[in-house]
């Protein structure tokens, strides 16, 4: 992964600030409080968001007295580009996000969450595994050390996936617990069955329904025997019932046999009027039929045919109405022609007016742009004359150096000097002027010994001390001190007015670095105008070709408009062609389809006179039968009537009465037996429900034993998984390492060659040994300060270099980020950095990006950004520094 560009707006001490990010070692350099450190945490945020900013809320985000903020952060990973951005806005005291997104090169992710996640998945690693490989930020770069053992096996583990191990082996830890606890289950259940089969078979299930079967089969034995009694009653009963009521339907047949008497004779009548009326309506169909084929004759002259036979008008109708067919079909094609065309037309004419719409709109922004181009051509001139006025004020200001006896550029210095030369100056005048006040009190004093007759010099008597000349030797000195005061002032006034003349000139270079500054960001506005000055003449060329364009196509749907005008016409004159074909065909079709009714009308005639003659000759039929009937039924009454036998009737009515008395009884006693079965019935069933529950318990303690059985074969099968994903977790932390472990000396190695440290020692649970030369173990805790720092940067380089290169093969990482990581370094261990940082550099690592302020490591940056504060905005500023300016910046 490589960041190529970042963009703030409102972020922190940022107001607009954008960056681009070169491949190599970026140093990040400017005072303290300046927002170096901002910058990499723009970065964080915008692929972590929240989770970047620790304790802070993201209403620490936004710039003071500002409401919303923005960043924006572009990158490419594995060979694709990728954009993530996120906007804040404060919303009454908080700050909310109203935008988050990343750009990716098959789809557009949004939302917080769903960002992180991704971003979390395309690096392998979420904001917390983020800081402890690529980004040692400030303060935390002994972080790995002070880090007990296990803290730094669950850093390491995570970076490294393995986390993802011990979260699958407790998984199959919680199913092992899981499938024990329902095992358990079980087996208490298997017990409770146990004991319920064993209270069942105690009972003897069996032995109480044979006993009860037994029983019941006896009472069932006596129920049969009183029903049978009973049905013989009930068929003596039936019998003599049967005399009774056979008397009573004889009387009720005689009274029936002379009502139907009276029937036959009636529908005998009506019977024969029928056969009058089918008489009739026999004549009229006649006659139907011979006006239907009178009918059919003449539409049969009205066609080619010439025959009536049904097969020959049958083919001539199919024929007929496929061709009808055909023409509907073509009728059809014709009709979607012709609405094609004539939406076609429409469409052709519309886009034609849209295309003359866009040429005019075209040719109107074209005019709109030929104001804008005379409004930045005259720009363009006023720059350029404000340009010239600048150089003739640099000029100008250069001037003042023609006379002068200093070169342009060295003003500050010389004036320094010359501050200097003040300053000395200005000191032996005051110890000029002290010698001479020393002097003139001593000359008072002497002149006040000599007024007493004393020795100036001792204090002795004049006449006897050998130092009264003293006094003029002092009054001499007195006279060359104030010649040598007074030189002095002179020199000093001198002094003073070059002073004056070069805080002049300081000036002057002063307004000619501004002066030279404002011309350069004129010069690059009168550039980058004319850049745009281009432009908008080539869109307004562009312009003007788009809307020749847009005619040239317009024209082009009009002529396609007219073909299809008149493309449209023959498909008009080829629809009536068919809609007349079509009338002759239905003309045709409606004549040979009445023939064809008419020979269905005639066949149904003479089906009609077939059933009025069957229906005749039934009748006839009927009307026989009805006066065999008649015969039969008055031969029938003379029998009945012959019948009649009151002895029979009377002893039928005793033999009723017993048979009810009979049956009264039995009932009852039939009742009492049948209430005995039906409770032996009930208990019968009790007894089989509880062997059937017997049987059902046996069959589920059968299912809980297999189950135990799978759930036991199952809890072996996760305690397997378990004990797999730990000894996998072992053996992979292992060769990592081990891997770790090389990688650890390799780097140690290049940042204490030839020191007095031997090697590290990095065990199975991630503990630290140093050894030294001879072969003394120290903790990475008994180093120096600077040692510890430096030791554990070596550290999470070698972390960086393993998921870079990858137990079994190589993986894109993000950029390698150092964060001010010679806060506890001196100068020795700052070299040792450089070479550590140029390792990385030279063993592959895309993009690295420190923050520093040190000299050492600037002089060895590929890129250099430098950060400043502006003090009346407070706002910071990104300016991109050549390396050997920056470093002569730093040494200054």
């Amino acid at each position: 992964m490589r960041v190529e560009r970042v963009r703030l707006r409102n972020f922190k001490c940022y107001g607009e600030a954008e960056l681009d990010l070169d491949r190599g070692v970026t140093i990040v350099h400017g005072v303290n409080g300046s927002g170096k450190s901002t910058l990499l945490e723009a970065v964080f945020f915008a692929l972590y968001g929240s989770k970047a900013l620790d304790e802070r809320t993201l209403d620490d985000v936004i710039t003071t007295g500002e409401e919303e903020c923005e960043v924006a952060v572009r990158f490419t990973h594995d060979g694709r580009e990728y954009r993530a951005e996120r906007r804040l806005k404060l919303r009454g005291d908080r700050a909310t996000t109203t935008k988050c997104v990343l750009e990716t090169p098959t789809e557009t992710i949004e939302g917080a969450r769903d960002v992180r996640t991704e971003v979390t998945r395309l690096l392998r690693m979420d904001a917390e595994a983020f800081v402890n490989c690529a980004y040692v930020r400030q303060g935390e770069v002994n972080k790995l050390i002070h880090a007990s053992p296990g803290e730094r096996q669950d850093m390491i583990d995570d970076l490294l996936q393995l986390g993802a191990l011990e979260e699958y082996r407790e998984r199959a830890s919680d199913a092992r617990l899981g499938v024990k606890s329902v095992l358990d289950g079980q087996r208490e259940v298997l017990e409770d069955l146990h004991g319920q089969i064993e209270r069942k078979e105690a009972q003897d299930l069996h032995e109480q329904l044979n006993e009860l079967e037994s029983r019941h089969a006896d009472v069932v034995s006596k129920i049969d025997r009183f029903e049978s009694q009973r049905e013989d009653a009930r068929d003596s009963l039936e019998t003599a019932t049967d005399v009774l009521e056979r008397h009573e339907e004889t009387r009720e047949e005689l009274a029936e046999l002379a009502e139907e008497i009276e029937t036959l004779r009636s529908k005998i009548d009506d019977t024969e009027r029928k056969r009058e009326d089918a008489g009739q309506r026999l004549r009229e169909r006649r006659e139907r039929r011979e006006e239907l084929t009178d009918e059919r004759d003449e539409l049969l002259a009205e066609t080619d045919l010439g025959t009536d036979d049904a097969g020959v008008v049958e083919n001539r109708i199919e024929s007929l109405e496929d061709r009808d067919e055909e023409l509907r079909d073509e009728l059809e094609d014709a009709r979607v022609a012709i609405t094609e065309r004539k939406g076609g037309v429409e469409r052709l004419r519309e886009e034609a007016d849209q295309l003359d719409s866009r040429a005019e709109t075209k040719r109107e922004e074209a005019d709109e742009l030929d104001a804008e181009l005379e409004d930045a051509v005259e720009s363009i001139e006023q720059r350029e004359a404000k340009l010239d006025e600048l150089d003739a004020e640099i000029d100008a200001a250069r001037d003042a150096f023609d006379d002068a006896p200093i070169a342009f550029g060295e003003a500050e210095s010389s004036l320094e000097d010359l501050e200097d030369d003040r300053e000395e100056l200005v000191s032996t005048h005051n110890d000029v002027t002290a010698e001479i006040r020393s002097v003139e009190n001593a000359i008072a004093e002497g002149e006040r010994l000599l007024e007493e007759g004393k020795c100036p010099e001792c204090g002795q008597d004049v006449t006897d001390s050998p130092h009264v000349d003293v006094l003029d030797e002092k009054r001499d000195r007195l006279a060359e001190l104030e010649e040598r005061r007074e030189e002095l002032t002179d020199e000093r006034a001198d002094l003073e007015e070059r002073i004056e003349r070069t805080e002049a000139l300081r000036e002057a270079e002063r307004r000619v670095d501004r002066l030279e500054e404002n011309r350069e960001n004129v010069a690059q506005l009168v550039a980058e105008k004319r850049d745009a000055l281009e432009e908008r003449r080539e869109q307004r060329a562009a312009l003007r070709e788009e809307a020749d364009e847009h005619e040239r196509e317009a024209e082009t749907k009009r002529e396609e408009a007219a073909q299809l005008e008149d493309e449209l016409a023959d498909a008009r004159t080829e629809l009536g062609e068919i809609n007349a074909e079509r009338g002759d065909i239905k003309a045709e079709l409606e004549t040979l389809r009445r023939v064809s009714e008419i020979e269905s009308e005639r066949s149904e005639l003479e089906r009609e006179l077939e059933n009025i003659r069957e229906r005749r000759a039934d009748w006839e039929t009927m009307n026989e039968e009805r006066r065999d009937q008649l015969a039969s039924k008055r031969e029938r009454k003379r029998e009945l009537e012959s019948e009649f036998d009151d002895e029979r009737i009377e002893q039928a009515r005793s033999e009723k009465q017993n048979a009810e008395d009979y049956l009264e009884r039995v009932d009852e006693k039939l009742a009492e037996l049948e209430d005995d079965r039906d409770e032996l019935q009930g208990r019968i069933g009790g007894v089989e429900e509880k062997i059937e529950e017997l049987e059902r318990l046996r069959e589920r303690l059968e299912a809980v034993e297999k189950r135990c059985e799978r759930l036991g074969s199952l809890y072996d099968e996760a305690e397997t998984l378990q004990t797999t994903y730990g000894e996998l977790r072992a053996e992979l932390r292992q060769r990592n390492v081990e891997t770790l472990e090389r990688l650890l000396n390799e780097t140690f190695d290049l940042v204490y060659q030839n020191d007095s440290y031997a090697a590290i020692d990095l065990d199975g649970e991630y503990r630290l040994t140093v050894y030294q030369k001879d072969g003394e173990p120290l903790e990475p805790e008994q180093l120096s300060g600077g040692e510890r720092a430096l030791f554990n940067l070596s550290l999470r380089c070698a972390i960086y270099r393993l998921l870079a290169e990858g137990v079994e093969g190589t993986a894109p990482m993000p950029p390698l980020i150092l964060d001010e990581p010679t806060v506890f370094l001196d100068s020795g261990h700052v070299t040792q950095l450089v070479s550590l940082v140029e390792s990385m550099r030279d063993l592959g690592v895309e993009q690295i990006v420190v923050v520093s302020h040190d000299e050492e490591l600037i002089g060895a940056a590929d890129s250099l950004v430098r950060v400043e504060k502006d003090a009346t905005t407070n706002r910071s500023r990104l300016v991109r520094d050549e390396p050997s300016e920056a470093a002569l910046l730093a040494s200054e």
